[in-house]
Order: C-alpha cells, then structure tokens, then sequence
C-alpha cells in the first residue's frame, strides 16, 4: 500500500517544481511601456504592439549583462535544481516498494528543501542589484541598485516569490501533519496494549 502522504508530498513538490520554473524562464521580471527584461532573457516591442516582441536569450552565464546578474543566476537556478531533486526523491520513495529504496527514510529532504529556500532567497535579493546593469538602464531609464526607474515589477518576478513562499510553508504544514500521524500510531498502540490486557486476563 502506497503511503499517501508521500504521494501528496511528491505531488506538491513537483508543482512548486514547475511553478518556479516557470517564473524563471519569464523574460517580465521588470517591465516598462516598451521593454522587460528577466533572469534568463529580455524582450523590446514598438508601442502599443506588445503581441509584437524581439527578445534576446541569455544561454550561458557569459552573456548576462552584470555580475549581480550572473550570480543571481547560479542562485536560483541551484535552487531550483535541488527543489527537483527533493521533487524526485519523493517520487521514487512513492513509486517504488521499501525493499528497493533501502535509504527511504535515511535521506532528510527537508534539508534540500532548507537549502533550496535560502538559495533561492539570496538569489532573489541580489537580483535587484542588476538594475544598474546597461539593459536594465536601456529599458527603465534611470534605473540604479533597487530602484527600477520607470520599470514595475513583471509576474515573472512576482511568480519567484510566490513560489518560493510556497516551499518555506510546506516543510511547516508537512511537519503539523507528521505530529498528528505519530499521535493517531500512539493512540492506536495504547489500545491495542488494553485490548491484549482484557484478552489475558
């Protein structure tokens, strides 16, 4: 019998997994009337033809335009790697019977999840830093270290930090439900020891 709380657990993860994913990959991390910009690309359209863009992609570190921008990179995508190994260790453990995952229970995935938050925390804080960067300037004019000038915040951005609450509520909500599983296995034991009592007698 499959354990049902490690099926939500991979569950869960698996969609912070994407949801983070997919705030990683928008190029509206900040935006303006004519540009926006995000981690891994920045787009520009005419005005008033927003459904018309020219993006650019940055493919490799070399080609983002700062160092706060390179190292806010490595951050969150280091994150997100070890959200999806948590994510897959939790499907495995689901998956596959106790006999063939003898490290069940050995490997403490609320360690990785730990480490994907501060990772990704630190990632999100220094990306602001970037906003003195020359596409930053391109695109929100004077824009300087946490002040986007004419730029707002896109969803891309907005989307990180949602998920990135997401994953630090989790380990919270996981360890409530553990406590009220070990409560229910004291209960059980204790009457089944009053049961075996009455039966002895």
């Amino acid at each position: 019998m499959r354990d049902y709380t490690g099926s939500m657990g991979s569950a869960l993860a698996f969609c912070l997994v994407f949801i983070s994913a997919c705030g990683l990959v928008s190029p509206a991390w900040f935006q303006s009337d004519r540009f926006s910009f995000g981690l891994f690309a920045s787009c520009s359209w005419p005005v008033g033809k927003a459904w018309n863009q020219t993006c650019v992609a940055y493919r490799t570190l070399e080609d983002m335009p700062d160092l706060a921008w390179k190292a806010s990179a490595a951050l969150l995508l280091g994150g997100w790697l070890l959200l999806a190994l948590q994510a897959l260790l939790l499907l495995s453990w689901t998956i596959f019977p106790e006999d063939f995952c003898p490290v069940k229970g050995r490997i403490p995935t609320q360690y990785l999840q730990v480490a994907s938050v501060i990772t990704t925390f630190l990632g999100l804080l220094l990306f602001p830093c970037s906003l003195a960067s020359h596409v930053a300037q391109n695109a929100c004019g004077p824009s300087a270290v946490y002040s986007s000038g004419r730029c707002h915040l896109g969803w891309g951005y907005i989307t990180a930090i949602l998920a990135l609450l997401f994953t630090s509520f989790l380990p919270i909500i996981w360890r409530f439900q553990g406590d009220k599983t070990r409560k229910k296995k004291i209960l059980y034991s204790s009457i089944t020891e009053r049961i075996a009592c009455v039966s002895n007698r």
